[in-house]
This record gives structure tokens, C-alpha cells and sequence, in this order.
């Protein structure tokens, strides 16, 4: 087969899946938002979507962090589980917050298209409650590693 042989066919899917890429990320309004209410300053939009994109690399991060306990630490000594009791909250805790995340930008865009108040973010108590069990698993885990 020759080289260029498939290429028509390529470059037709890849020109069409550029226009879906590009469809969905200039019509990225939240569900509801688009036709209702009034345009926003476009800095408070810009801030708003700051935001998810901050919580968004949080996630990112809880997500590589556990990915990096299970498949990178050491076995804790007399606790073969250790790693994955510490490792796999962090997984989906990183999971819960992309989701979280963009539910509170949909909240946050619409308040601004309405006038409304912004709403309370539950992501700085979320984050700070996971965080503190995850530590106090991990001091577990050590202790009982270290009383092996």
C-alpha cells in the first residue's frame, strides 16, 4: 500500500472532528444559560471560568497524586493494603471535584446572567474535610506499618 493511499479519507475525518472540537468548545455554555438571562461582563466570565479551570487542575493533581501512591510507592512494611487505601480515595476524590467543579461553574455563570448573588462554593470545606481523612489514614497506615 502506498503511503498517501488513505489520506483523502484521513484528512475528511479529521477535518470533521476539528469542526465538532470546534462547535463544542465555542458553544461551551453551561445547559439553560445560553438564551436566558443577560451577558455578563466578560471579565467576571473570564474569572468564573479561572476558577474551574483552578479546580480543575486540583483534580488533575489528586487524581496523578494517587495514581502515584499506588503504582510508585514503596509497600508500607505488614500493610500490603497501605498503598491502595491511600492511593484510590485520592483517585476519585480527584474524580468527585472535576464533577463538582463543573457544576459550580454552571451555578456561578448563570447567577452572573441573572444579577443573582454568587453561590457558596462547597469545594473549600470538601477539599479540606478529604484532605484531613486522607491524612489521618496515612498516619494509620504508617503507624501500624512502623508497629510491624
Amino acid at each position: 500500500m502506498l503511503r498517501g493511499q488513505y489520506a483523502p479519507s484521513a484528512n475528511a475525518f479529521c477535518e470533521d472532528f476539528c469542526e465538532s472540537l470546534e462547535a463544542l468548545v465555542t458553544n461551551a455554555e453551561p445547559p439553560g444559560a445560553a438564551d436566558d438571562g443577560t451577558e455578563p461582563d466578560p471579565r467576571f466570565t473570564f474569572a468564573n471560568e479561572r476558577t474551574f479551570l483552578a479546580w480543575s487542575r486540583t483534580a488533575l493533581a489528586l487524581v496523578v497524586a494517587g495514581l502515584g501512591v499506588v503504582q510508585l510507592l514503596p509497600p508500607f512494611p505488614g500493610v500490603p493494603w497501605g498503598r491502595h487505601v491511600l492511593g484510590v480515595p485520592l483517585i476519585v476524590f480527584g474524580a468527585v471535584v472535576a464533577v463538582v467543579a463543573y457544576g459550580e461553574w454552571v451555578r456561578s455563570q448563570r447567577a452572573l446572567r441573572h444579577g443573582r448573588p454568587l453561590p457558596r462554593s462547597v469545594m473549600p470545606q470538601l477539599l479540606a474535610a478529604v484532605i484531613t481523612a486522607i491524612a489521618v489514614i496515612a498516619a494509620v497506615v504508617v503507624l501500624v506499618s512502623a508497629l510491624r
